[in-house]
């Protein structure tokens, strides 16, 4: 089993990685951290892999929570609907037992016109859904 965070290099995406890395050290378990990407270009994803990686061990360095098992799971992304279903693809082949995801505050307004990702993860998760706001 493992604890999934549906990560992003934002405020809220590292509030989400750290309470992520808070459940997986309580719970005894790996963290998979998952990322979805704006490119698909092969060579730009690799460097981004590796900068995500490297952001990734310095923010969980950052928080005590003492040796922690991770990896990162990288995807492109494609949309509201493709990029929730990407990531509840990844958490469920991470065999994922919690998925921890940030959220922020926007409008009704903005909810219907822009969709959200995070009210899509939510409703259609198997698993349990920590929102981090």
């Amino acid at each position: 089993m493992t604890v999934a965070v549906a990560h992003q290099p934002t405020a809220t995406g590292r509030l989400a990685l750290r309470e992520a890395a808070q459940q997986a050290a309580y719970r005894n378990t790996r963290l998979t951290v998952i990322h979805i990407a704006d490119t698909v270009d092969l060579d730009l994803a690799e460097a981004h892999n590796a900068k995500l990686r490297d952001d990734v061990a310095t923010a969980l360095a950052e928080i005590s929570v003492g040796e922690l098992d991770w990896d990162l799971a990288l995807a492109p992304g494609d949309g509201v609907e493709n990029t929730a279903a990407t990531i509840l693809e990844l958490a469920e082949n991470a065999d994922a037992e919690l998925l921890v995801i940030g959220a922020r505050r926007r409008s009704p307004v903005g909810k219907a016109f822009l969709g959200s990702v995070t009210q899509t993860l939510i409703l259609d998760a198997d698993i349990p859904v920590l929102v981090v706001k």
